[in-house]
Formats: structure tokens, sequence, C-alpha cells
């Protein structure tokens, strides 16, 4: 793979290429700087439900079937996903359609129909989608958690967002929504395969050069305030409890966040982490158990998960207590941490050969840090993660006073959670 090569269309518009020389299909991303957090209360699952209707329909492409078939047609992929920051749209096809690509994304996103019987119509399915969550324990916890991370504020809110306000959404709010983060400085279109630079650049101004809007992005900052461990206990029958254990971490411009990455990986990362064979493989008290990092533009956390025997809740949050506790007391490895180093270089290395995974990668980087790391960057940056570091960053992490535990499970009594916390 080649370096990304940047250019800046004249509206203010980023285009990203990424050469693949070694495949014969290309992925076409237009990422964007929105997401939940740029929400309020009223419109809460706005930015998830506009990722819904952008497939709804153009003046060009009617309908939904209309947009899907010309896609389907040449055995093509496409998407979008919404996350707290970041909304991405993307097609995967065969380099030789890669026009088609352009024409798709840019049509949908600049001239959605957003009529209001379709609007009314898949309130239902997202409606839906998150009845599926909530049946979903495994799914549902990580809700719980970030509602008590976070509070009652957009970072704390689910993404899909609840039934009563996408109720209440209509036609006028998608509308607003869109002028105010959908303008070219705030996007970024990236394709990642095998592609001919100069026709691609040709295509970028050809079907995102008419993008002329001026939006009114604010950012406030929306940080994790902490001061005694919580517990958040959603009383549900079900088979099987799920927890979240998790503490407030670094953010994406911190240099901590390799280490923490690698303190994750250690802990939780794979099916040789400490959680996994301690949990799992020993015990026998968990199918899944994982722990994983999320860095946001102004805050982030490390959370390990699992979904356990009823019975044994209380051990498997035991276990999951003295990892932390013992990793920052004690330096881990240099055999474990030259794993988890390997472990996180093999995954980038096997993303790097898929074109999504490429352009995802650099969406979001351009798009929440300013710049695109390169894969020889990313590495050097692993390899110099020291054990000593590792623990500093344990130390810093693993307090008693930050943590948040959130359970799935059906529990009334609080007390035996709370001990476990040192809340009682």
């Amino acid at each position: 793979m080649t370096d990304s090569q940047i250019t800046t269309l004249k509206n203010g518009l980023r285009l990203v290429t990424l050469s693949l020389p070694q495949v014969e299909s290309m992925t076409v991303m237009v990422g964007v700087g929105a997401g939940s957090r740029y929400e309020t209360r009223a419109i809460s699952g706005l930015s998830h439900f506009w990722e819904h209707m952008a497939f709804k329909g153009t003046p060009k492409r009617p309908t939904s079937l209309a947009i899907s078939s010309a896609i389907d047609a040449v055995g093509g992929e496409f998407n979008a996903f919404t996350d707290k920051e970041f909304t991405g749209y993307w097609i995967r096809i065969g380099a030789r359609h890669q026009e088609l690509a352009f024409d798709i994304l840019a049509d949908m996103l600049t001239s959605s129909l957003l009529k209001t019987e379709e609007i009314e119509r898949e309130k239902g399915v997202i409606i839906e989608e998150i009845n599926m969550y909530e049946d979903t324990p495994m799914l549902q916890v990580s809700d719980v958690f970030g509602r008590l991370l976070y509070g009652d504020n957009a970072m704390g809110w689910s993404t899909a967002g609840e039934k009563a306000t996408v109720k209440r959404i209509q036609r006028r709010d998608f509308l607003a929504y869109i002028d105010r983060l959908y303008f070219p400085e705030n996007m970024t279109v990236v394709v990642a395969g095998k592609i001919d630079t100069g026709e691609v650049k040709k295509l970028a101004a050809r079907y995102f050069g008419s993008l002329q809007k001026h939006g009114h992005k604010i950012t406030k900052p929306i940080k994790i305030t902490q001061a005694a461990a919580r517990l958040k206990l959603a009383g549900k029958k079900t088979e099987q409890a799920h927890f979240y254990l998790g503490l407030p971490a670094y953010d994406l411009g911190d240099q901590r966040r390799w280490a923490e990455a690698m303190l994750a990986t250690i802990l939780g990362g794979n099916m040789s982490s400490r959680l996994f064979i301690k949990i799992r493989e020993r015990r026998g008290l968990a199918y899944y158990v994982h722990c994983s990092p999320e860095f946001y533009t102004d805050s982030g956390f490390l959370a390990a998960a699992a979904g356990v025997r009823l019975e044994k809740i209380e051990e498997a949050i035991k276990v999951t207590l003295g990892e932390f506790s013992d990793l920052a007391s004690k330096k881990v490895t240099d055999q474990e941490l030259i794993k988890a180093k390997e472990f996180n270089k093999g995954r980038l290395i096997l993303a790097m050969e898929d074109s999504r995974s490429v352009a995802t990668r650099a969406a979001t980087q351009l798009i929440l840090e300013g710049k695109i790391r390169g894969v020889k960057e990313t590495l050097a940056e692993i390899d110099k993660v020291s054990a000593e570091e590792v623990q500093v960053v344990a130390k810093d992490i693993f307090r008693p006073e930050k943590l948040n535990l959130a359970i799935i499970g059906p529990y009334q009594d609080q007390e035996k959670f709370k001990k476990l916390l040192r809340l009682g």
C-alpha cells in the first residue's frame, strides 16, 4: 500500500487516495464529522436516523430499491455506520465501476428526497432496531455502561436514540442537521484500492465539487467527571448475566493511548489474554469475555465485558478486578508485551489488505485527528511501548474511585456489587 495522498478541492472538501495495486476492487467512502455527540435531547438518534434516510431515494433514483439495484447490478457492497463523532458511507465495487460509486454516494448525500412517508415508515424500522438491542443484553449493556460513565449528555446517550425521540423527529430536523454538519470542510472522500489517482480527482471534483454549504459545527467539551466508584444494575430476567467494568482513560490525542492499547490487549484483546484464560478457559464462567479501549476527541475509556453464569457473576468481577490490580502493581513480562505488540501489528497489517478497512481508518483519522497516520508510523508507536509505560498507565487508570460497573441480569440486591467496588 502506498502512503495516502490528500487533495483539497476548491470547496474545501478533502480527497484521500490510497493505492492497493494488488486488488481489482476499490472502496469509496464519504466520512463526516457528525454523530450522536452533536445531538440535543430533542433529536437524540437523529444522526443514526439520517444514515438510514440517505438510502431512501433521490430525484435520480427515487426509491431505496433503485439505489440498491444499481449497486447490486455490478456486484457491489454498500452500507453506512454512525458513531459518537463520525459517520461513514461506503461502496465497495469493482474498479471499473468507480464512477458509479461516486455518483451514488454524492447523489444520496446531496439530493435525498426525505419524503415524509418514508420518514414515518423508517421510524418503525429504527424502533425495531432499538427493540432488538433491548432484547439482546450482550449489546444493551454497553449502552447502560455509557450512560453510567458519561451521565445524562450526548456522549452518554445511545446512538440509536430512544423510541420517544425517534417518533418525534420530522423532516425539518433532518434538513437543519444536514445544513449544520454536512459541509465540505467537515467531510472527506476516501478512495482505497485499485485506482488511477488522476481519474479519481476528476470524479471527486465532478460529483462533490458543488458542495458549497457553510456549516455551523460547534463542539462543546464533554468530559468524564468522577470522584467515586459507580454502579448501575439494570434488573432483567435473563439466563446469563452481562457486565461492563470500565474506567475513564485517554483521548485520541494522548500519547499514552498506545500503552493503553497494549494494556487492553494483554487483559482481554484475544483468546490468549489474561481474562479470556482465567474467566473462560480455567473457570468456565463465560462464553464471551473481552477488554477494549475507546478513544474520542476529548475523552476515552477502557472496559472489560463478559456474559457469565448467573450465580458466578461476583467471581468473574473479582477476577477482573484482580487483574486490574495485578497490572498496576507488577510489570508485564517481556514475553507478554511482545505478544501484545505483535498481535496489534499483525491485525493492522491484515486490515490493510482490505480496501474498506483502509478507507475507514484514513477517514476517521483525518476527520477526528486532522491527519492520517501511516502504517509504518503506527507500527513504530506500538514498538516504542515499554513494560514500564504499561504499568504506569495501569496505575493511572485502575483506581478504585474511577470504577464503573454496569450489569444486566435478574438481580435486585445491589449491596453485594457495591461491596466489590468498595462502595458499601
